[in-house]
């Protein structure tokens, strides 16, 4: 059994063939430029992947979205109104199905995240959990019964509208479609156009800490009062080590007491951090193509990192 996969981001495309026991064979990373360019490349790779080590059993693709991922839509497979520029109304899965011959799966980035932490990180063992990326954008991924939900398509729980921080009532917000959602107001760029210079720059004692952890515990209480998971992972450059204290104090406040197994719940073990590695949404993909072929989760692959593997790297 061959496998392939590609964590599509809006800076990079991790691409990647493994075996049946999750052992990269090849791997390139392919800059994120234009569909043309970077798709090409893409393509480029798996064939001369195929030439190789042979045909793929299954592939799948972990992208950055809006994706339309009803099987019924007449844009399915489709990246769709997202706000990198040249990239709406993509059809990724047309492009690849003319030059993989296999069954072919698509989900969302953080939802491959979200699997590659149910199979090596801090999503396993667990039924329901969310997880959530705080980066260039915020993506929500949502695990139940330990696979990724979509029902009419996937959630956009980034776009959420919630209160307004205390002392942040002026800020207008950057989301191109609602200005202050959440995505609007707390991912990176958000922080950088309110502060003047990127998050990771600011002290740990910044004012605007307190207002990003009171945001992300709002939509970490939404999620509580809407799904219950047995846990809210949250990762992405954002998301600095003293971040989870904050939104653990946060999100206590904001739940009240409210009934009792709410008031039950360890924070500490509640809102955790990723452990999965940098290499989790790729993971995550090659599991998904692993299920579409075996319609199994590949419970018995060990963690690789895609940094330290013996894997070919290809140069793009």
């Amino acid at each position: 059994m061959l496998l392939g996969g590609i964590e599509a981001g809006g800076t990079k495309f991790l691409c990647a063939i493994a075996d049946r026991d999750g052992a990269l064979l090849m791997q390139t990373r392919i800059p994120t430029t234009t569909p043309a360019e970077t798709l090409g490349a893409a393509s480029a790779f798996f064939s001369d992947a195929a030439e190789k080590h042979g045909a793929l059993s299954a592939f799948s693709i972990g992208s950055f979205g809006p994706l339309s991922l009803n099987t019924v839509a007449a844009d399915y497979g489709c990246i769709t109104s997202t706000p990198k520029a040249g990239w709406q109304n993509v059809d990724l899965l047309t492009h690849f199905r003319r030059t993989i011959s296999g069954p072919i799966a698509l989900d969302t980035d953080v939802n491959c995240a979200a699997v590659g932490e149910r199979l090596f990180g801090s999503g396993q063992g667990l039924d329901t959990f969310c997880y959530v990326t705080v980066g260039t954008g915020i993506g929500v991924g949502l695990l139940i019964n330990g696979a990724p939900h979509g029902g009419a398509n996937h959630p956009e729980a980034g776009h959420i509208k919630l209160p307004r921080a205390p002392g942040d009532d002026r800020f207008a917000g950057i989301c191109p479609y609602h200005g202050d959602c959440l995505e609007g107001l707390a991912c990176g760029p958000a922080m950088q156009a309110r502060w003047g210079v990127p998050a990771e720059t600011l002290s740990s004692d910044h004012p605007a800490w307190a207002i990003e952890a009171d945001y992300l515990a709002g939509l970490c209480a939404t999620l509580t009062y809407t799904v219950r998971p047995d846990r809210i992972i949250i990762g992405g450059g954002v998301m600095q080590p003293q971040m989870y204290g904050r939104v653990r104090r946060a999100l206590t406040e904001k739940l009240a007491g409210y009934d009792a197994s709410m008031r039950a719940i360890d924070m500490d073990d509640y809102v955790a951090a990723p452990t999965a590695g940098s290499s989790a949404g790729l993971t995550g993909a090659l599991a998904l193509a692993y299920r579409t072929a075996t319609r199994q989760w590949p419970m018995h692959w060990a963690i690789t990192d895609t940094n330290s593997s013996r894997a070919e790297t290809v140069n793009a």
